[in-house]
């Protein structure tokens, strides 16, 4: 087609308009070009930013939880250009348009051949002979309607370098050397910020050149550091509170505020510090500031870093490499040469790379390689093997690479554009040589291109291994992220298309706006859809040859899904891979894994950061095997009255909408349903006279009729916890309190609060009040407030009389966590004698007197902006925090603590699936060897990449009565089959092992202490008879086996740990 025709800036696709590009992964024969012409729109509609620079924050939610808005911005007013569009280029278009620019232009005039399809998704076979920047253009579009995505009118990029000033990012792959360096330095002397990234088979490569003087805002993209000032001596040693670790670095810098003495620190320049131990920092000569006093908190500042990259003709002769393996250390430098060689070796043949497997070619390779190693002490040895090797693989395109690599160089244009996280600087190489099979054979004949799909990965592997590819059965569980990102790739690599593949994919989670900013198979119009249905189509339509092949489970995968993810089902497949995003479900699939003795593949991510993990059968721990720490949490004295930081008023403000609008509706709904629930439930809680006070409250003395009544209801709410609880709080400890040491109560980390005087006029109050009466009314059923003005709540707010607060010299408010609650109620309080009780019982209605009456508890779901769940928690948080002058959080930060949400990138998605694939790779060659497996730590912030050896499962061992026995305390078990208890026993004895007790759950089966007349009528029963009749229960007809626990001793009569044992029922 004629480019010239199209201004650059304006060949833009709109997927909202064009009927004919939507879907295109959905139906593969719906091709974007028809006769030559491309359907365009003007870009209006396409650009669709909202207005006055705002970001669409219910679509990119996640993923401003990792960059911020600022950089979101700046990502957002920038021009990319990607050259080349085989699999790499794809996976950084894909990213980056997830991600959101300003414009994404793509080019690549050269024609789609067949072996693209091996890693280039927005391909399909009838596109072959097209344009690649033409086919995939409209594609690339779908993915988000705020990028508009238009492709570069040229048939060669150097033929007019001045075309490159309107972008602010140029990347480029499968480029030429000789282009490379002239771009390069056309863009280092113009200021356009340039990536370079190539992959040979399972090797890969990453350059960047951002110019001179780019400077990073934020290095690491972590939440600056704060905390409580304890003291500072005269010669600026600054120690924090209670032996708190500090958590700063040497050379960071911190700011001060609410000092008392050497208050010249406070709001002044950052000052640099100097770590003195975990718990102190120098910040330098405090001379003439006078003495330190009391309080005060220090605040870390991000300041920013410069750095002076070079021009790639500089870097190619004394390159700065980046280790992406400490395991190969001395490997990034051969791959410099080896990459230089293959470069060569194209352009004296035609721009063709070495055949695979050809020792020809790699001899020349080898040859051109020696010829850059330098001279002198500067002279490299070479690795010949490693550069045949390359030279083997130099025509492969594998998806998995293309993953990581993809994801690498997406993160490294939204660094540059933005200014956050470190750049690479300015190389990195990397390879995963590991997963080459040695189950198979490798010649040049069985790599030879069969004009198949699959030839870029048969180029590696050959087509023996291709053909076990295809045959196996794999699970995935989860089609979130992840597991679009896995499904994806297994497509490309063509898992599971042979006679006797199946891939199982089992979500129950239906798709939601937020999703579509990274979970790249959905559409806005697949929002509501099921995510495994959905994610199944897509790949389908990717590469038709998993067409029948993948099975779609609706279902949690669970112990309450047993009957469905039953023991056929789990005993058939090859292997598991979780794409999970929560630690339950992930241990109980590991559990599983371990029963069934099936590998597991499992990732996860969490913003810039990502983790790979290998679980093996007899040979590494589990997933389970290790835990996170648990989740941060707070002490409720601090909670209740002496809050610090905004985290405390959050987790308060929760509490609180679960005590007003969960709570208190689940418990009278209760009532209403449960036959002698005050008698039955309450004696057992300890908790009564609150209970039935919140039942009385909802029932009876403040259950509205109008949704006037919930306005009044909110109001006095707002007085209760901002105004009266705070007033009786400084009653019990004026601000001039001292402690019985004489200190000052209100110093360290207690805050001195002030009670509120509601204002109409002030935002916040009235976004209290707005909030807390709709979700009052929801729960009632009360039709709320749609059409009513904030005018109207102030209007039903005037007629009402706040009574003056008086505080009672009754109450007990807890001091300090270590102090017994004063207030806790008794347990086991006695129920007839109390009179209040009593009273408060008599004032309830009747259940039957309330036939059908039922409330409605609010169910939180932070990604419904109209719900006004987050709206309540961000009004009642920043309240709190006024009262106790605390930094206020916005309503994005709230929702991010409150909701506990996961922040999410693509970049990093690609990345860890690129990796997890990799190793999928070795389990199915069946590699044995620990050490060829790899469990990965990424962070692209940073950026750091560790990789280590799965840890192995552990050993045990036990004295039999032929000798020692080592045993995997893991993996192994003890099977038997449906035999008599004493046969049983028998049994174990013979191994040298004297059972001492058996149980199956909660079923004690037998015990060495029972007597005898106690013990006759079990030993008789068959095994499966015995756990029947002491369970009192029927073995379910889907279980084919039951498990036993038991305590044994060996021959030593020592207690010993054994593996558990497993009954087979012949079902």
């Amino acid at each position: 087609m004629d480019y010239t025709m199209f201004p650059p800036e304006y060949f833009i696709v709109d997927p909202s308009t064009s009927p004919s590009l939507t879907s295109s992964f959905h139906s593969a024969n719906n091709s974007p070009v028809q006769d030559g012409n491309m359907e365009v729109d003007s870009p209006a509609p396409v650009a669709g930013q909202l207005k006055n620079g705002d970001i669409d924050e219910s679509l990119y939610s996640r993923q401003l939880y990792v960059l911020g808005h600022e950089a979101m911005k700046r990502m957002s007013s920038s021009h990319v250009l990607i050259a080349g569009l085989r699999g790499l280029g794809a996976e950084i278009a894909k990213n980056i348009a997830l991600a959101g620019v300003k414009s994404l232009t793509l080019f690549d005039p050269k024609p789609t051949a067949i072996s693209d399809l091996s890693s280039q998704f927005f391909l399909h076979p009838d596109d072959v002979g097209k344009p690649r920047a033409t086919v995939t253009a409209p594609r690339v579009a779908e993915l988000n309607p705020y990028t508009p995505v238009s492709v570069h009118p040229s048939e060669n990029l150097t033929a007019d370098l001045a075309q490159l000033r309107r972008y602010q990012v140029v990347v480029l792959t499968c480029t030429p050397l000789k282009d490379q360096l002239t771009i390069s330095e056309y863009c280092h002397e113009n200021g356009i910020f340039l990536v370079v990234t190539d992959i040979f088979g399972l090797f890969g490569s990453i350059f960047t050149d951002y110019g001179k003087n780019f400077s990073v805002i934020d290095a690491t993209g972590e939440t600056p550091v704060a905390g409580i000032v304890a003291g500072i001596d005269s010669d600026g040693l600054v120690s924090a509170l209670d032996e708190t670790r500090h958590g700063l670095e040497d050379g960071d810098y911190v700011t001060f505020s609410e000092l008392q003495g050497m208050e010249e620190l406070n709001g002044s320049e950052p000052r640099k510090i100097t770590v003195k131990g975990p718990y102190t920092f120098s910040i330098g000569d405090v001379s003439n500031l006078g003495q330190y006093k009391r309080g005060g908190l220090y605040t870390q500042v991000k300041m920013p870093k410069s750095i002076n990259f070079q021009p790639l003709s500089k870097q190619l002769k004394k390159p700065e490499l980046l280790i992406s393996d400490y395991a190969k250390f001395d490997r990034p430098q051969q791959l410099h040469i080896g990459f230089q060689a293959l470069h060569n070796f194209a352009s004296h043949h035609d721009g063709k790379l070495p055949r695979p497997y050809n020792d020809e070619d790699a001899s020349e390779i080898l040859n051109c390689a020696k010829s850059l190693t330098g001279e002198g002490d500067e002279k490299i040895e070479l690795d010949e093997k490693l550069l045949r090797e390359l030279s083997y693989q130099a025509r492969g395109d594998l998806s998995p690479m293309a993953a990581f690599f993809g994801g690498l160089a997406a993160q490294e244009v939204l660094k540059s554009v933005s200014g956050k996280f470190h750049p690479i600087v300015q190389w990195l190489y990397f390879d995963s040589l590991e997963s080459l099979p040695i189950s198979v054979t490798r010649s040049e004949e069985l790599c030879k291109p069969l004009n198949t799909r699959y030839d870029g990965q048969i180029a590696v592997f050959g087509k023996e291994f291709q053909d076990k590819l295809a045959n196996v059965k794999q699970f995935l569980v989860g089609a979130g992220a992840i597991g679009c990102e896995m499904l994806k790739s297994w497509a490309m690599i063509g898992l599971a298309t042979g006679p006797r593949g199946k891939i199982s994919v089992a979500d129950m989670d239906q798709i939601e706006r937020s999703n579509l900013n990274r979970q790249f198979l959905f559409r806005p119009k697949d929002v509501g859809r099921l995510k495994s249905e959905c994610a199944a189509e897509a790949v389908q339509a990717m590469n038709p040859d998993l067409k029948g092949k993948i099975a779609i489970f609706r279902d949690r995968v669970g112990p309450e899904t047993e009957h469905v993810f039953n023991e056929n089902f789990w005993e058939e497949l090859d292997g598991v891979t979780n794409a999970l995003d929560n630690v339950d479900a992930r241990q109980y699939v590991d559990r599983r894994c371990v029963f069934f003795r099936k590998p597991l593949l499992d990732s996860g991510t969490l913003g810039t950061k990502g983790n790979t993990q290998i679980v093996l059968p007899h040979l590494t721990e589990s997933y389970s095997s290790s835990q996170d720490p648990p989740e941060q949490s707070f002490p409720q004295c601090t909670l209740r009255s002496f809050p610090n930081k905004i985290e405390h008023t959050i987790a308060w403000a929760k509490e609180r909408f679960h005590q007003y609008f969960v709570g208190p509706p689940e418990t009278v709904n209760l009532y209403l349903t449960q036959p002698k629930y005050i008698e039955h439930t309450l004696k057992q809680s300890g908790n009564e006279i609150p209970t039935l006070q919140s039942i009385r409250d909802f029932l009876v003395t403040e259950k509205p009729l109008t949704f006037d009544d919930c306005i009044v209801w909110a109001r006095e709410q707002f007085e209760k916890e901002y105004n009266n609880a705070i007033q009786q709080l400084l009653y019990n400890f004026p601000k001039d309190s001292t402690t019985s040491s004489g200190a000052p109560f209100w110093s360290g980390p207690k805050r001195a609060p002030d009670a509120l005087k509601f204002s109409a006029s002030n935002p916040t109050h009235l976004g209290f009040v707005i909030a807390a009466a709709n979700l009052h009314a929801f729960n009632y059923g009360i039709k709320s407030s749609s059409g009513i003005y904030e005018d109207h709540y102030k209007k039903v707010m005037d007629h009402m009389i706040i009574p003056e607060f008086s505080p009672n010299p009754t109450v007990k408010i807890q001091a300090d966590d270590n102090e017994p609650d004063p207030n806790a109620q008794p347990a086991g309080s006695n129920f007839d004698d109390n009179d209040e009780l009593q009273q408060i019982v008599s004032m309830l209605p009747s259940p039957k007197s309330l036939p059908g009456f039922k409330l409605e508890p609010v169910e939180f779901e932070k990604d419904d902006d109209s719900n006004y769940h987050i709206d309540f928690i961000t009004a009642a948080s920043n309240l709190r925090a006024e009262n106790y002058a605390i930094a206020q959080a916005d309503r994005h930060k709230t929702k991010f603590i409150a909701g506990k949400i996961i922040p999410a990138i693509a970049t990093t998605t690609a990345l860890v699936t690129g990796l997890v694939v990799m190793e999928l790779y070795k389990i199915i060659d069946g590699k044995d060897d620990l050490e060829q497996y790899k469990n990965g730590f990424v962070n692209l912030a940073l950026p750091f990449f560790g990789f280590s050896e799965p840890i192995a499962s552990p050993k045990g061992k036990y004295l039999s009565k032929t000798g020692e026995v080592t045993i995997d305390r893991l993996w192994d078990r003890f099977e038997v089959e449906d035999i008599t208890l004493q046969a049983f026993l028998d049994d174990f004895s013979n191994k040298g092992l004297d059972i001492m007790m058996l149980s199956s759950g909660v079923s004690l089966l037998y015990a060495s202490f029972y007597p005898a007349n106690k013990l006759r009528d079990r030993l008789g029963l068959k095994l499966s008879e015995l756990v029947e009749t002491i369970s009192k229960k029927p073995i379910p007809d889907h279980q084919k086996n039951v498990i036993f626990e038991c305590t044994c001793e060996d021959q030593s009569l020592n207690d010993v740990e054994v593996p558990y044992i497993m009954l087979k029922l012949s079902k």
